[in-house]
């Protein structure tokens, strides 16, 4: 069975690392003080847009939030790779790496038909992306471009803009990214 992912801990745990409070994490990133202790504590499950937000303040990684890393085994089993379900667009992300000795992280990613999910320019300041779509239809919308790539499709993502990842077909869309740091 995926592990279950405590995704309040590993935010609270990044934002103290960067020696924030919730009201000027909530300030920076736009987001309801409220919000951030609801999440924190296990009441409210966060949505891919508010956990967005929340990574450019914090200057981390969606893949660092929703996964605390693996150490270096060289072996993971399918059913270990932690995996976290969006409450608002039912996207699945299943974290295929993360670890301190591989310089990207790899997450697979299961979008519904009809889902949609947008993530803030300020996600990407730091990280640069590729995505690989493994089955079906992605629309991608980078800022003002759009990119619509299909089986065996990869897109280099660009500059930091607002993005979209959308699944517009009726069957369900798999995709690969790959973040990695930006070059100085």
């Amino acid at each position: 069975m995926s592990q279950i992912v405590d995704v309040g801990a590993n935010i609270r745990a990044a934002r103290e690392a960067r020696g924030l409070s919730r009201a000027e994490l909530a300030e920076q990133a736009g987001v309801s003080r409220a919000m951030i202790d609801r999440v924190e504590r296990g009441v409210s499950s966060p949505t891919t847009s508010f956990l967005g937000r929340l990574c450019g303040s914090l200057r981390t990684t969606m893949s660092a939030l929703l996964s605390p890393g693996t150490a270096g085994a060289a072996v993971q089993r399918a059913d270990d790779h932690p995996t976290w379900t969006d409450p608002d667009s039912g996207y699945v992300r299943r974290q295929i790496a993360r670890m301190p000795q591989f310089a990207a992280d790899v997450t697979e990613v299961e979008l519904p038909a009809g889902g949609e999910v947008g993530y803030p320019a300020e996600s990407y300041a730091f990280i640069r992306q590729l995505v690989w779509v493994l089955h079906g239809e992605l629309t991608l919308v980078e800022g003002t471009t759009t990119h619509v790539l299909a089986d065996g499709d990869r897109l280099v993502l660009g500059e930091p803009v607002p993005r979209t990842f959308a699944n517009r077909s009726s069957s369900p869309c798999r995709y690969v990214v790959v973040v990695a740091p930006s070059q100085p």
